[in-house]
């Protein structure tokens, strides 16, 4: 009987919903799993903890903790900007049917920006791209971007859950105006395409065309494997920048960009951008005051992560060293019986940060040795006067790597991770879901998890692991 019920409610409310509104498919689909049983805010714990409940009190605090970790920074100085070019390239001049058509693309399920403009009114009205292309042109000819554009909403985002702290425990999320978002992707673009043509690092996997996570960890367990099967032990050290994004001094990053030879208009309108900037903190309807910001870059943006890997390019300290935009790798190669130079290499790259604008945060800074003739007396490494620890497994890019090179670890956390998500495989076949439904959802939820990165590390598996495995990719949706 609750078997048949459960069929009929999915039927009158779920079927046949996945082709004609994927959005509420996948809202139905939560419920019916269990999947978003949250139903406060995240933050409301914390406020309650700390503000007695006060979200107001709480979204002003935190508006100043993320203001203080920048307070060391000096705003863009007024001789920074390049002057005014005579004429812009045609390379620069962007046209109508561009904008066109990325209002017409606009996601009007985003929260829109501090224009409280509904993406709803710029996507039906993408017939103004005209007017809207004018203003783009204008802003880069000029070196001039309007105030509102400048304007951020800061969403709290939890790193992990419950919140204990608004210090260390929130990472900020930008909400800007959808017509400034827009037009910084077309000055991205042209940022992206210049960048590649010059010799980049070949060890930065972040922000750049065909690289990704999975290229960074295939090339660093090369070496890795390579240096073990020669009986080398690898020492390593991984590498965490504190408040990475937020500490980007802007004065460094318009010099460094015209190091790279960027055209006077991009680094002209770059520095209207990033001079005279605001923002105040969003919890739900709840928001602080505004305030001025003078460094650090927005997060979930394409000229965050671009310019961020402008600014470290030249983080070079010596040894072999992979970098996946903020994310580290220090490898050094041993001799069997020889002496590291590790932490040479170390006060360079916190030499070459700080001449960055960057500060190496020690407490998660990690350190990790290598092969099974790894010597565990080498002396331990000092960072900013404090021992890094060593460790013996480290999560890399999303994949848990161990210091023999074994992916027990990582197999069980795959496992672990994975068994949840059968689970709400299971509940939605006895509520009656189609097959279709079941494989979108395996597709979509299950087999990412079991996939990610795997050719760096399933050649390795062992058979046991194999099968455990591919037994969790081969669970067919329709058992």
């Amino acid at each position: 009987m609750a078997k048949n019920l459960r069929q009929k409610y999915y039927a009158r409310k779920v079927q046949r919903l996945r082709e004609n509104n994927s959005r509420n498919w996948w809202r139905n689909i939560k419920q019916l799993t269990g999947m978003k049983t949250r139903s406060t805010h995240p933050l409301t714990g914390l406020a309650n903890l700390l503000y007695d409940g006060n979200m107001e009190a709480l979204a002003t605090d935190i508006n100043k903790s993320f203001l203080n970790v920048i307070s060391h920074l000096q705003p863009p100085s007024a001789d920074a900007a390049p002057p005014a070019p005579d004429s812009v390239p045609s390379e620069f001049i962007i046209d109508q049917s561009s904008v066109e058509i990325k209002l017409s693309r606009i996601n009007t399920h985003k929260a829109q920006g501090p224009d409280d403009l509904p993406n709803w009114v710029l996507r039906d009205f993408s017939c103004l791209a005209g007017p809207v292309c004018s203003i783009y042109n204008a802003s880069v000819r000029e070196g001039f971007i309007p105030d509102r554009w400048k304007e951020a909403y800061i969403v709290p985002v939890p790193k992990i859950h419950p919140p204990s702290s608004i210090d260390s425990d929130l990472r900020p999320i930008s909400l800007i105006a959808t017509l400034g978002k827009l037009l910084k992707s077309f000055v991205g673009s042209w940022i992206l395409e210049r960048i590649e043509d010059i010799k980049f690092d070949d060890y930065q996997y972040g922000a750049l065309k065909r690289r990704s996570t999975t290229h960074a960890l295939a090339d660093v367990l090369y070496h890795w494997h390579r240096a073990a099967d020669m009986g080398q032990p690898v020492r390593t050290v991984l590498v965490d920048f504190a408040k990475a994004f937020e500490n980007v001094d802007h004065n460094i990053l318009i010099s460094k960009m015209r190091e790279f030879d960027l055209p006077d208009v991009i680094v002209r309108w770059m520095y209207a951008f990033l001079r005279n900037r605001r923002q105040r903190v969003k919890i739900d309807k709840t928001l602080s005051e505004w305030i001025p910001i003078g460094a650090g870059m927005p997060q979930r943006s394409l000229l965050g992560p671009l310019m961020f890997i402008i600014l470290i390019d030249n983080l070079r300290p010596g040894c072999l060293t992979h970098k996946y935009i903020d994310d580290t790798t220090l490898t050094e190669t041993l001799e069997k019986a020889g002496n590291s130079h590790m932490q040479l290499f170390v006060d360079n790259l916190v030499k070459q940060s700080t001449n960055n604008g960057m500060k190496v945060n020690q407490r998660k800074t990690k350190e990790m040795l290598i092969g099974s003739n790894a010597n565990n007396q080498l002396p331990q490494l000092i960072l900013n006067g404090t021992r890094v620890e060593r460790v013996s497994s480290f999560k890399l890019l999303g994949v848990h790597v161990a210091s023999n090179l074994k992916w027990t670890q990582h197999v069980d956390a795959l496992s672990s991770k994975v068994s949840t998500r059968l689970q709400f495989l299971k509940l939605l076949k006895r509520s009656g879901a189609s097959i279709n439904d079941l494989l979108c959802f395996y597709t979509s939820v299950v087999r990412p998890v079991l996939e990610y990165a795997c050719p760096v590390w399933h050649s390795s598996l062992t058979v046991g692991q194999n099968m455990r495995h591919w037994s969790r990719c081969r669970s067919a949706p329709c058992e």
